[in-house]
């Protein structure tokens, strides 16, 4: 009998603040770091997950999946394996560290980070990439993976069941549209808000040459730079090409109004957390005022009751799920299911290091069994960090090419979590102008 034992936690950072690379209004120097796990059985098998921070932090981050060890050491993996719903609520529901939250916050978020190196262990074992084990389980199945307590007001576990049962029929054909097509991307590699006006224009050239027919800035450090820098990129790319604008929380319901209206002349497809994440009735004031304009919001969405009420009440378009936010793969399926119910694509946010390799799997899972669709539908995607994980994505002509290697993507390399370990990695000791930790990743 396989157990599992004890983890290995890395604080793992990238010097992305040198070069700006993620900067935006609310956080005008990160650092992507992960919190990086690795959860490994008696038999010699592992699964990885890690929770995505910007910098400082990083370490708290790691002492909450160390908090969440005790739960899970010692267990026997084929039964956590078989029923990774119960699974779930085994960790989710520790009274003691529930109460840190409850379900939201950093141990919420460990949480997920180690739900997700199970499932990565999950997938490793059966051979599949993530999202093609979920797209063959069956509908019954996922929808044990769900806890509906606090979702049965607006999705009740027949009403799960009806929608998997209605899409089961067609996976396959979907599966394979997948594999040859892949799913439409989106890119905020050129829209950086510390980038100057000729590297924007220089990435937003580029991005169009690759394929790109979304792009996203980020605005919300001054409405008149904000109009500027719109109206430039709005110039180089002409009308038919789609451009959306994050202002990553910094207008209050007022000011999101009046910029939105503001910017909304020069084509703007979506605005991204135009307030607090928190505030349901400022998106939908926001939504209401602004529309045709969409409202995009979830990557700081704590949980799965929080996306409920921003789906049902209308706040939102556009639901933006992240795969290392709310508590792992489980509660992200939740919230597809919720999101296909009320009819409201799923655009995942990406814009972190190894976000894209793990979220594209929950989007192509969502296309093949759950919304059938990827109309209106792209996960972000950005362009550095790939090459410090074992199966980097992949995007060609705008578009994600379906991973077809076993697990979820989370697998850094180990000369990758030596390196940048921090502060004692070498990068964290050479000298600022030797390593810049922003080195990219084709998109060819």
């Amino acid at each position: 009998m396989a157990e599992f034992r004890p983890f290995t936690v890395s604080d793992v950072r990238f010097p992305t603040s040198r070069s700006l690379d993620g900067s935006d209004a609310m956080n005008p120097d990160p650092d992507y770091s992960a919190a990086y796990v690795t959860v490994p059985t008696s038999d010699g098998d592992a699964g990885d997950g890690f929770v995505f921070t910007i910098g400082r932090g990083n370490e708290v981050a790691a002492a909450a999946i160390h908090a969440v060890e005790a739960l899970v050491v010692g267990l026997d993996v084929d039964s956590v394996l078989d029923d990774m719903g119960a699974f779930w609520r085994r960790l989710v529901s520790d009274s003691q560290l529930r109460w840190l939250g409850p379900e939201k916050g950093v141990i919420h978020m460990a949480v997920g980070a180690v739900v997700n190196a199970v499932w990565d262990l999950k997938a490793r074992r059966a051979g599949l990439p993530l999202w093609a084990l979920l797209a063959e389980m069956s509908p019954r199945q996922l929808v044990e993976l769900v806890d509906f307590t606090y979702l049965a007001d607006a999705l009740t576990p027949d009403d799960a069941l009806e929608l998997l049962e209605r899409m089961a029929p067609t996976r396959r054909e979907r599966m394979a549209q997948l594999r040859e097509a892949g799913y439409p991307a989106y890119t905020t590699s050129a829209g950086w808000l510390g980038y100057s006006d000729e590297k924007v224009t220089r990435l937003v050239g580029e991005a169009v040459e690759d394929g790109f027919t979304h792009l996203k800035l980020k605005v919300g450090a001054d409405i008149d730079d904000d109009e500027r820098r719109v109206k430039l990129v709005r110039g180089l790319v002409g009308p038919d090409i789609l451009i959306s604008v994050d202002a990553n929380q910094r207008w209050g319901v007022g000011d999101a109004i009046a910029n939105v209206r503001r910017l909304a002349p020069h084509g703007i497809h979506w605005v991204e957390e135009p307030t607090s994440p928190d505030d349901i009735l400022g998106h939908r004031a926001v939504a209401e005022a602004v529309h045709p304009v969409r409202v995009a919001t979830g990557e700081h969405a704590a949980n799965a009751v929080m996306f409920k009420q921003l789906i049902t009440s209308g706040a939102i378009d556009i639901c933006q799920i992240d795969a290392c936010r709310v508590a792992g793969v489980n509660e992200n399926v939740a919230i597809l299911l919720l999101a296909a119910k009320y009819g409201v694509p799923v655009c995942p946010h990406a814009g972190g290091v190894g976000l894209c390799e793990v979220v594209q799997h929950l989007s192509m899972f969502d296309f093949v069994a759950v919304s059938g669709s990827t109309e209106g539908r792209w996960i972000e995607y950005v362009d550095h960090l790939h090459e410090h994980f074992e199966d980097p994505a992949v995007v060609r002509g705008g578009a994600y090419r379906a991973p077809r290697a076993p697990g979820s993507g989370a697998r850094m390399l180990p000369s990758t979590v030596r390196d940048y370990s921090f502060p004692d990695g070498v990068v964290w000791n050479a000298p600022a102008d030797e390593t810049t930790g922003n080195t990219h990743h084709t998109t060819g």
